[in-house]
This record gives structure tokens, sequence and C-alpha cells, in this order.
């Protein structure tokens, strides 16, 4: 298991879907996966009881138990197992929407909080072999995150508010309490 973490528009998930597709390329089986955090995103209903709908994607808005449960079973269990997918199209995870194959064992974890520094996250470190953080200038984070909300069709004040509120704040939490990696890509 390789962890690429890092702050939310650090570009996780386009270095796991290029590694997954290169190492893939190279293998007749095709044994690498990428494994997403985001499908462990609370459900809105749940944020909402909780008053918490405007940290969504805080570390406390995910299954963290949940999250490493299924890291322990990709880590041991030898069958297929099914997996949640975030699907932002719709902003819900979308439970058991994707399938990892038993031949699927080289995994890419992605996700924000991996190498967090905080009860139950902390647990992930002993189950990954090789950890990556991605560290963009905060200046850089921020222009991509603008530019993610605008290709969601927000405004752009609206994409600018949405950006430098709950996610720069869950940026800075990533960049500051993060466990050291093996390997550190800076932007």
């Amino acid at each position: 298991m390789v962890a690429i973490a890092g702050p939310p528009g650090a570009g996780k998930s386009t270095v796991a879907d290029a590694l997954a597709l290169a190492l893939n390329k190279r293998m007749v089986d095709r044994p690498a996966e990428v494994v997403p955090m985001d499908g462990f995103h609370f459900d809105n209903a749940i944020l909402d009881s909780r008053a918490m709908r405007d940290r969504k994607g805080a570390p406390e808005t995910f299954d963290a138990d949940g999250f490493v449960a299924l890291l322990r079973r990709l880590r041991t269990e030898k069958g297929d197992i099914a997996t949640p997918v975030f699907d932002r199209s719709i902003d819900l995870s979308r439970g058991s929407a994707r399938i990892i194959r038993a031949n699927q064992r080289l995994l890419i974890i992605e996700g924000n909080y991996l190498l967090l520094d905080r009860p139950v996250w902390c647990e992930l470190a002993a189950l990954f072999d090789l950890t990556v953080l991605l560290k963009p200038l905060i200046e850089t984070i921020e222009q991509r995150l603008i530019q993610r909300w605008l290709d969601h069709g927000l405004e752009p004040v609206a994409a600018a508010r949405r950006a430098r509120g709950n996610d720069l704040a869950n940026a800075h939490t990533v960049l500051s309490e993060s466990r050291p990696a093996d390997i550190v890509l800076l932007d």
C-alpha cells in the first residue's frame, strides 16, 4: 500500500491515477488500483444532524474508523472487496461502488488525512509500505481550489469564498498536522 496524501487541490487524485495507469501498463495482470479516502465522507444528512455540513471535508466529517477497517481488510483478506466512492456530481458517497479484485493488491491510497497525527487517523501509519506527501505552495492550492469550484458551476465570488473558507482551513490542517512522509513532493 502506497499512501499519497496532501491538502485539497494538491493533485493527489491526478498523481494516484497516473501512477496506477503507469504500473498497469507494465504488468500483465494489472494489479494496481486507486483507493480514495473520499468515499468515507459522512452523508450530508449526518453532517446536517451534527451541524457540521459547513465543515465538510474536515477530518471529523469522515468515517475514519470505517476507512481504517477497509484498509485492514484490503491488507489481509484474499477475495474481492467492495469500496465506497465519493461522487462529486451529487456531493455524496456511493457505497460498494468499486470492487478491488483479489489480484489488485498493489494499492494506491489517496486522501487528505492519510498522515494526520490524530486519533484513529494515526492508525493508518502501520498499514502503509510507502508514504508520499504532495506539498504545493498555499497560493497554488488556493488557485486550484477556486478553479475546482468554478468547474463545478459556482460563480467566481462563491467559488473564492468556498475555497478560502473550509477548503483552505482543511489544507492548513493537512500541512500542519501530518506526520513526516517517506517522500515529499514540492510543487
